[in-house]
């Protein structure tokens, strides 16, 4: 039997509230007397909005400046009960602002804590100014034991392989300048995380009165790298020439106008274009050449069509040799497949061979240095378009041909009416209900989401799902992501795996404790699932019984109260739903309350599905049979 709802007050909440939170009183007119308040100063002419963080001595003084001197306005805190939050409701804020959140880590053990978040940022290209802090360094300023553990001779080392830079700064002048340096290298293409520590003896000096701040205006990040005019050239030609160009789009901007560059080159070079599902709504999903469904992994009609392709434009795809290996089959991925490729990325400036998320090395003919979307511009330059999208694309012949994926079958299949939910009945319930509403925008999706309910119709639709792989992150990366859909007027919903939920529920506390909207679904299959069809399918090669593929993964006996969770953390929360009705009526009440200003979480109960078909389906990985 489904646990009652029961409402809080906080659903009656305006979408603003949390500017109207945690306000500072006696203010009076503060002046900048500490190293600390040069600090604070910088951040708020950079316009970071928001930090957030887990408190700590270590960076106390830090913390003083932003209250007292600033105000908590530019940016305002936003308290979280863990690091690894912090940093992951920065990531998730990026991946739909495409601006750095700030956010503050108490010294080694903090830093410590969030380093999976770090990583998870780093591998999703997301801007972000972390603040940490040490020491004090001065060992004769350090108060017995607890300064002495928390100081690091080098505080950076921990994170340096997945940040793009850091400093520890040991003057006030100093210090200026690595926010400044911090802040422009962080929202420099490809974009990613920052580290700054804060000497915590540092913090607390006396400044002064000639220390000046300087215009942050000539400090801003320098435009893109762009590629010569003779190479955009070059790839023009080249796509003119080809009778099934096909564009493949990763990861982009989330502008509108980044979106419309897209569908205008697709539109004017007759391109059919796929786009990866994992990197967010980046191309209208049912646009006439987005001729096959978004996919991570590719499904046999993708599979065809890549391999049909005589040339392909690779802007941005998430493992792009991988995927083509993927397609053709090829033993090697340096092998080379049949179509003419332009590949076009800046990935390789933060390849430093500590991890492998450079992927495979793909064969390309014409290989671009430059950013996708600021390459996309420079073709529609060169070609002459101007305007908005028509919607009526100039298709080569043979991408004319094609039935699109919206005509398939698979795209027609609806959820049960009864019965226990599947995987397919919860993802095509999620579908129908946020896109077939405007105002409404997914900020994750749980394992399984099919490219056919993918139905994005603009750029705000889908934040993008975490691309460093952890389990934990997606409660986090919501709440950031909800944050700034809220500041767009959008109502945010997200889907949650069970594990992923109870690893990182706390996080959500925080979109209570700042009155962040949220629509939240837990996909509860009570089980680390993804896991139990790799134990399935070892069992089977080593001749084994696949039978006992459940041991040491199921999340049961007992089952995790969802419910019970959520609200813990503030949240409105129903459950369990086993049918994909119940489910669609748990939305619609969901959606008033987050409407409202609230926050609402569904525990839906799906019956777990074939482990083998999960392979298959997903084309095993790429393992070898």
């Amino acid at each position: 039997m489904a646990r009652a709802t029961r409402r809080r007050s906080t659903t009656s909440k305006p979408s603003n509230a949390t500017a109207a939170l945690d306000r500072p009183v006696k203010l009076g007119n503060p002046r900048m007397g500490w190293a600390s308040d040069a600090i604070a100063e910088v951040t708020r002419r950079l316009n970071f909005k928001y930090m957030a963080l887990v408190p700590g001595a270590s960076y106390r003084g830090f913390h003083d400046s932003i209250v007292n001197y600033l105000g908590n306005t530019n940016p305002q805190m936003l308290i979280c009960l863990h690091e690894e939050h912090s940093v992951a409701i920065a990531d998730g804020y990026a991946r739909v602002s495409d601006q750095p959140m700030a956010v503050a880590i108490h010294t080694n053990v903090g830093l410590m804590h969030a380093s999976m978040a770090i990583f998870c940022a780093f591998e999703g290209r997301a801007p972000m100014v972390m603040f940490g802090a040490n020491g004090p360094i001065d060992a004769n300023n350090r108060r017995p034991w607890i300064d002495w553990i928390h100081t690091t001779k080098d505080h950076g080392a921990l994170i340096r392989n997945f940040i793009k830079w850091d400093d520890e700064p040991q003057s006030a002048e100093a210090a200026i300048e690595s926010v400044l340096r911090g802040y422009q290298i962080a929202c420099s293409k490809p974009r990613g995380p920052v580290y700054i520590c804060l000497d915590a003896g540092l913090q607390e000096q006396t400044i002064k009165n000639d220390v000046k701040i300087p215009d942050p205006d000539r400090y801003r990040p320098a435009p893109p790298p762009a590629a010569t005019r003779a190479t955009v050239r070059k790839a023009i030609a080249a796509i003119k020439k080809a009778k099934l160009p096909l564009m493949l789009v990763g990861r982009g901007d989330r502008s509108q106008a980044a979106w419309d560059n897209r569908v205008k080159l697709a539109e004017t070079l007759g391109f059919a274009v796929l786009s990866n599902l994992r990197a967010g709504s980046v191309f209208p999903t049912e646009h006439p050449s987005h001729v096959v469904a978004p996919c991570v992994r590719p499904p046999e009609e993708n599979k065809a069509l890549v391999n049909r392709a005589d040339l392909i434009l690779n802007l941005g795809w998430l493992d792009f040799a991988g995927f083509l290996r993927l397609c053709t089959g090829n033993a090697q991925t340096q092998t080379p497949i049949g179509a003419e490729v332009i590949n076009v990325s800046l990935e390789q400036y933060l390849h430093n061979g500590w991890n492998m998320d450079y992927q495979a090395l793909a064969a390309v003919d014409i290989n671009v240095l430059a950013d996708p979307d600021t390459f996309v511009q420079q073709m529609l330059d060169e070609l002459g378009v101007k305007g908005k999208p028509t919607g009526k694309p100039r298709l080569k012949p043979a991408v004319k041909r094609m039935r699109h994926w919206t005509q398939s079958a698979a795209a027609k299949v609806k959820p049960k009416t009864s019965g226990p939910m599947d995987p397919q009945d919860f993802h095509l319930t999620m579908s129908n209900f946020v896109c077939g509403d405007a105002k409404l925008s997914l900020c994750h999706f749980s394992t399984g989401f099919p490219g056919t309910a993918a139905r994005w119709r603009s750029p705000l639709d889908f934040a993008g799902n975490d691309t460093g792989g952890g389990v934990g992150s997606g409660p986090g990366q919501s709440v950031g992501c909800a944050l700034a859909y809220r500041d767009l007027g959008r109502i945010p919903v997200t889907m949650l795996g069970d594990g992923d939920h109870a690893m990182g529920v706390n996080a959500l506390w925080t979109a209570s404790r700042m009155r962040i909207p949220l629509l939240a679904v837990v996909m509860n299959n009570h089980s680390y699932f993804n896991d139990e069809a790799h134990q399935h399918h070892v069992a089977e090669v080593r001749g084994r019984a696949p039978e006992n593929r459940w041991i040491g993964l199921r999340i049961d006996d007992p089952a995790p109260d969802v419910t019970l969770l959520a609200r813990a953390q503030g949240f409105d929360a129903e459950g369990p739903v086993r049918t994909a009705k119940e489910l669609a009526a748990a939305l619609a009440r969901g959606r008033k309350v987050v409407a409202a200003g609230g926050r609402y979480m569904i525990d839906a109960w799906v019956a777990p599905d074939d482990p083998a078909e999960r392979r298959r389906s997903d084309g095993g990985r790429g393992e070898k049979k």
